[in-house]
């Protein structure tokens, strides 16, 4: 029986495309996963495909990197198929594990995967780089301003309130007051 996998990144966009050309490749049966990242191991619609499949079936992907970005991840599913007597199809790249080539083919291009992944996460990084270079603040506001930081401390130190006391009325948490007065 011949299976399919489909996966997209993103919840905005669409299978269309991979399940019509899995359809053209004659699976009896498709599996998606949507909003799922191929770097990420939770996709559940792999999960159930790759245990349904038995001896003699073929698991057909639209292209490689649906399978996985990591070759350790792609070579270790391609390795337990082949031990399982399971083969392999990626339409877009045109490799079909069955042949010497298609093996060969495949670890060429699941390398080329790594890679791109590499360069993306390496590209990603150098922009948020640049952009603290500029002056881009990351991550969540700070819940308190200067102005109550300071408030704060003087209500600790020359009032003699409680932190929790001072947390509460500045409607923050304990955690959150003293990140704020570390920093």
């Amino acid at each position: 029986m011949k299976y399919g996998y489909a996966r997209v990144s993103t919840d905005d966009q669409n299978t269309d495309l991979q399940l019509s050309a899995l359809k053209r490749a004659g699976c009896t049966k498709n599996f998606v996963d949507e909003g799922k990242s191929g770097a990420t191991l939770s996709r559940p619609a792999l999960q159930r495909c790759l245990k349904q499949l038995e001896r003699g079936d073929t698991l057909i992907v639209w292209k490689l990197d649906r399978l996985g970005r990591s070759v350790r991840d792609v070579v270790n599913t391609l390795h337990d198929l082949t031990d399982r007597g399971v083969q392999f199809k990626s339409l877009t790249e045109q490799i079909d594990t069955t042949q010497p080539l298609g093996k060969a083919m495949l670890h060429m291009v699941a390398l080329l995967a790594e890679l791109e992944r590499g360069l993306i996460v390496e590209r990603t990084k150098a922009g948020q780089q640049a952009a603290r270079r500029r002056g881009v603040k990351f991550g969540a506001k700070p819940k308190l301003s200067a102005a109550q930081v300071e408030h704060a401390r003087h209500l600790i130190d020359q009032v003699k309130k409680s932190p929790g006391e001072v947390a509460a009325l500045l409607n923050v948490s304990r955690p959150t007051l003293w990140r704020a007065l570390r920093g």
